[in-house]
């Protein structure tokens, strides 16, 4: 399986967006480059593109499925696009205040941490629905690093499509996330011009 081993920091002055969106709380000290010329139509569509798949952790292969996807599902087809990658569920769990990053919720994920209606999932591109209850896995709960993350993460501030159960550690799929939900400025528009050419 790909990993994305790209620096957070370096990667976001680069497709700028903020390290917030990423849920890292620190800024790049290098001195922003100067004189950059103007963005052709293309490398503002590419950019937006490669905003998303980074932000979500998702490889050019599995962005384009998330793409083919939302063209057939009625809709707006970009809303469509956000909407299912808010739904995986590594992103889910970092949503919850699970994972104090994206990552990091991908690797609880893959290592057998997190439960969905009682079950172990470990795929992170999994797509939730509406009514499923996403857990810390009962004998993950007693590790200080699960322990530490919760603490850390008790006052994040969940999106109203989940709600979240700190004494239970576990959170509800109550809705499905609305294009209003997504808390980062990113113009998925542009990625539906690309991918159409």
């Amino acid at each position: 399986m790909a990993r994305n081993m790209q620096p957070i920091l370096k990667r976001c002055k680069t497709l700028g967006i903020s390290p917030a969106a990423m849920g890292v709380n620190k800024n790049s000290i290098r001195n922003p480059k100067q004189g950059r010329r103007k963005q052709s139509e293309y490398a503002m569509q590419l950019n937006e593109k490669q905003k998303a798949k980074f932000i979500y952790g998702v490889q050019e292969r599995q962005f384009r499925h998330y793409y083919e996807m939302a063209t057939k599902t009625s809709g707006v087809t970009g809303e469509n696009l956000l909407r299912l990658l808010e739904r995986r569920l590594d992103n889910c769990v970092y949503r919850l205040g699970f994972a104090n990053t994206r990552r990091e919720a991908r690797q609880m994920v893959n290592h057998g941490h997190i439960t969905v209606n009682g079950k172990k999932v470990d795929i992170c591109s999994y797509l939730i629905s509406e009514g499923d209850l996403i857990s810390i896995a009962e004998k993950s709960r007693s590790s200080q690093h699960v322990k530490d993350i919760l603490e850390k993460n008790a006052a994040t501030v969940v999106p109203k499509w989940l709600t979240v159960n700190h004494d239970a550690v576990e959170g509800k799929v109550v809705a499905m996330p609305e294009r209003s939900d997504i808390d980062f400025d990113i113009n998925e528009t542009l990625i539906v011009e690309l991918y159409s050419k």
